[in-house]
Parts: C-alpha cells; structure tokens; sequence
C-alpha cells in the first residue's frame, strides 16, 4: 500500500510517499480501507517534535479518517466487511501508523458508525474537533446559558465549538481576522463576529455585551491575543485553552487572573477513557442533528497531494482539511 511518511521529527519537509507493506488485523482488530483523511494542527506539531509522542519511523501522519472494513480480525464483533466506518479516537497517527495511507489496522473499539446522511468528507474530519470542542465546551461542568467567545473560530476546532456551543444554548462570539469567514459563522451559531486584529474588538465585546461580560474563552490561538482574550471575562470566568496556533504567550500577568477568579483549563482529548469519548461524541452528533448543522469541510486535495492540503493547513482554512484516497472514487 502507499503512505505518506516522516523519517524523523524535524519537520514537514521530510514527508515522502512511500510503498508500505499491507496492514493485517490481530485480535480485535480490523483493517480500514480508508477514503479520505483529515489534517488537524496536531499532525505538524507532532512532525516537528512539539507534541507528546515519540512514535517510530518512518512514521505515518493522520488523526482522522473514513472508509471501510477491509478486513476483520479474531474476536471482533459489530463490524462487518464492507461496512462505512470512521476512526473515532486511539493512537493512529499518535504512537502507531495514521490515516494518511491507503489502509491501516486499528481496534476495533477505535471506531465509530458514520452518521445517517453525513458526506465522506464530513465523517472523516469530524471526529478530533468535536471531542476536543465538546471537552472544552464541559470541561467546567453544564454551564447554564452562557456567552462563550471563541478565537480562531474559523478553523477546525473553532468552527465545530461555535456549532456545539449554539446548540447548547450558549450565547456565542467568534474572533477571525477573515471577513468571508466571519460571514459564514453566523450561520454555523454565532451571535455576533469580530475582527481581533482591529484595534476596538475587546471594546466593542464589552459594550455589546455590558454590564455582563465573557463567561467562557475557548482559544485555539495562544501568543499575544491570550491575555487580550482574558481581558474580556468577568467575574469567575473560564478559558479552555485549545491551541497554540500563534506560539507561546509573551509576558503574561497573572495578576488579571485574581480578583475576577478566572481560572484556566488545559484540553487534551486523550485524557478522556474511551468511554467519556464516546459518549461525547454521540452527543455532538445529536446536538448537530438538532441544529440542522454538518461537520465543516473547507477543501480537498487528492492523496498525491498531501504537500499542498498542509500547506492550505497552514494559510489558516475555513474548517477541515480533507485528503481524498483513490478508494473513495
């Protein structure tokens, strides 16, 4: 089979296509023909060195992706040759072979159904940033109707936590710098957009919002823009802190945290059992379903040009990143 691989962790530059033998399933396995693959931030990180893994090499990239049951193995039960599948969590692309491949062997437990009427592009980009929206959605328990602000709300995360936190009743405040992007997250649920690089957004947060402020931050963005984001909670405010897309935060006062009892919350969906995430992940479908919403897709690239879908990654995409395999026809 052909995959795409890293040889080491220095980087993106090092992705090749290669020629890989055949997965085969052990106990309780399957192997997935997969169609289409997605991209998620994570994947850089990872190639680069930044994230918690040390997988060997050459190493197969991809979180995300959907296709079929190509093979079974000993002891697997509710899946059958054939049948449409997504992988839903575990360690593809973490510290085993990933997504960006034209097959590979994972649990069987690592896999979901394809929701009833969803694209194969949908399914395949669904599943990483709606546990992670929904992780930084509830981390701090079911709030009540809350305003919840939201940056980067155009990419991957940003996008499905916008449509998450609509559908739970939550008022919602997308931060990005895109005004076609701005524009389209009204219609996935925000109640109003601003630019973060105008100079008078955090004003014009608290005029529209007075004498209330911000109840929960979820920021996918990190760098200069977190303690502006901070500036905007009031009292007892939370900021699920997501990514770090704009690197580390720079000079950082600690002091904007106490009087106000703003506390921080990491998001790492791999903290969650295989339960937790399940059940997570049944109730963002549902919760899309009730708000007539669908998984975001901004592009797709054919597999032989997986280079060009990270570069779109990196130029900062109105939702998933989708790699189409020739199996998907």
């Amino acid at each position: 089979m052909r995959a795409w691989t890293i040889p080491d962790q220095r980087g993106l530059g090092g992705l090749s296509l290669q020629t890989l033998p055949d997965p085969s399933p052990g106990p309780g396995e399957v192997v997935l023909r997969i169609h289409r693959a997605a991209l998620n931030p994570a994947d850089r990180y990872l190639a680069e060195g930044l994230y918690p893994a040390r997988p060997s090499f050459p190493h197969v990239l991809g979180r995300d992706g959907a296709g079929v049951i190509a093979a079974v193995g000993p002891g697997v039960e509710g899946w059958r040759v054939g049948e449409p599948a997504l992988v839903l969590r575990g360690a593809a692309g973490v510290d085993r072979p990933g997504t960006l491949a034209e097959a590979l062997a994972l649990p069987a437990a690592a896999l979901a159904k394809v929701p009833s009427g969803w694209s194969g592009a949908e399914a395949a980009g669904a599943a990483l940033v709606l546990l992670t929206a929904h992780q930084a959605l509830l981390q701090w328990g079911r709030l009540p109707p809350s305003t919840v602000l939201v940056s980067g709300a155009g990419g991957g995360v940003g996008a499905a936590t916008v449509q998450l936190a609509a559908a739970l009743g939550h008022r919602v405040i997308g931060l990005s710098r895109s005004a076609a992007k701005r524009e389209r997250l009204v219609t996935l649920g925000a109640a109003a957009t601003f630019d973060p690089g105008g100079g008078s957004w955090r004003r014009d947060v608290k005029a529209l919002l007075a004498p209330l402020r911000v109840d929960l931050v979820v920021d996918t963005i990190g760098g200069a823009l977190f303690g502006e984001l901070v500036d905007t909670l009031g009292f007892g405010g939370r900021v699920s802190v997501v990514g770090m897309l704009a690197g580390p935060v720079p000079a950082f006062n600690t002091a904007s945290l106490f009087f106000r009892r703003i506390r921080l919350g990491g998001v790492a969906v791999g903290s969650d059992s295989a339960e937790e995430q399940r059940r997570a992940w049944e109730e963002s479908v549902a919760l899309l379903e009730a708000a007539g919403q669908r998984p975001e897709v901004d592009s797709e690239f054919p597999f032989e040009e997986v280079p060009a879908a990270f570069t779109r990654l990196a130029e900062g995409p109105m939702g998933k990143v989708i790699v189409r395999l020739p199996a998907a026809g």
